[in-house]
């Protein structure tokens, strides 16, 4: 005899297990449905953004970004609401998870992507990443004075983004660094133009 099945929620199913018109036994598997209307992002965070985040979390509601395998945005944000309770020792990361809404039913279980958490900066310095140069394993930047003289100077990075780095300390506003050309000058050259 037919017997409908109804299933508790919309989403996504699997393939059947059995045929049509197969005998079944109490219990069998025929598929899986997986609802996927909410989706759960796993990824991994170091040490030092784990403390960033819980040190901010009340004044910042982080939002969660996910890049999908092909490189474009995902239109929802998610938020972070699990962490692990213990880090990973051997990697010094701890695992979070965060919800994201999945309207169009475009992700699925199991897919890859990159997940972007934002952090707010207010009244900082950005500057090119190209403006900069390393000496043992510390950032510097060529400072110009009032008679267009180089001086190198030491800068603290408070965070790096693509091409841009947010600056901690040692630069003020009103200071006039080389952008170009930091290969074919030292300290002391003089520069002309802008």
């Amino acid at each position: 005899f037919p017997v409908t099945i109804i299933a508790a929620c919309d989403g996504i199913m699997d393939r059947f297990q059995v045929r049509l018109g197969s005998l079944l036994d109490e219990g069998q598997l025929l598929t899986t449905l997986s609802d996927n209307s909410k989706m759960w992002l796993y990824f991994n965070v170091s040490e030092s953004d784990y403390l960033d985040y819980m040190q901010h979390k009340e004044t910042n509601d982080v939002p969660v970004e996910l890049v999908l395998a092909n490189g474009s945005l995902f239109p929802q944000q998610g938020k972070i609401d699990t962490i692990e309770a213990d880090f990973n020792n051997e990697v010094g990361n701890v695992a979070f998870r965060a919800t994201i809404l999945n309207p169009d039913k475009l992700l699925r279980h199991g897919e890859t992507g990159t997940v972007l958490l934002a952090k707010k900066y207010e009244n900082v310095l950005v500057i090119p990443q190209k403006a900069t140069f390393e000496v043992l394993d510390k950032k510097f930047v060529y400072l110009v004075d009032e008679k267009n003289t180089l001086h190198s100077q030491e800068i603290k990075i408070a965070a790096e983004v693509p091409h841009l780095f947010v600056v901690a300390s040692g630069l003020k506003e009103d200071d006039k660094i080389l952008l170009e050309g930091l290969g074919k000058v030292h300290v002391g050259s003089i520069v002309t133009g802008k």
